[in-house]
């Protein structure tokens, strides 16, 4: 009778109680790749993310200046001592606003909101603009100024369409 190694469960056992708990080069090679396409997962996740973080803080930017610009616009209308009125030049239109200490006036062209006040030349109030429409609308017993306006967009597909719509009345009781 041939005397030969047991396993735990009372067996004949194949090989050396060692030779169990080493690894095959396959087996390293197999967690090895593993090893890699999780890594690969996660780096692709990191940098999404990432992208996903520029665009939010790109957009909230974007969100702030837009409202700080409208509430710049329904202060100046509100402050009219007289009635606003649209002008069309030079293919554009032109939003007067009769003031104490002069005129505002605010002008669409090429993306771009412009803003000018009596004693100042045309400046840059409110840049990537894609379109900006304000007109005069009756509400009730009032009349009312509306500006409406969309941004432009970064990404190739814009999950929200950034739109405002900000108004005013002109606060002078004889209008």
């Amino acid at each position: 009778m041939i005397l030969g190694a047991y396993s735990k469960t009372g067996g004949p056992s194949d090989c050396h109680p060692r030779a169990n708990r080493a690894f095959t080069l396959l087996e390293c090679l197999v967690y090895v790749g593993l090893l890699a396409v999780l890594l690969s997962m996660a780096f692709v996740a990191f940098y999404t993310v990432g992208d996903y973080s520029k665009h939010l803080s790109r957009n909230a930017a974007d969100i702030s200046r837009a409202l700080k610009g409208g509430e710049r616009w329904r202060n100046d209308v509100r402050s009219s001592v007289d009635q606003p009125e649209l002008l069309e030049a030079d293919g554009q239109t032109i939003l007067r606003l009769p003031q104490a200490a002069g005129e505002v006036e605010y002008a669409y062209r090429g993306g771009v909101v412009y803003r000018r006040s009596t004693t100042n030349a045309w400046r840059v109030f409110l840049a990537g603009v894609k379109i900006s429409r304000m007109e005069q609308r009756k509400l009730s017993h009032v009349w009312a100024w509306r500006w409406e306006m969309e941004l432009q967009t970064t990404q190739k597909v814009a999950r929200v369409k950034p739109l405002f719509t900000f108004q005013a009345v002109v606060t002078k009781p004889s209008l």
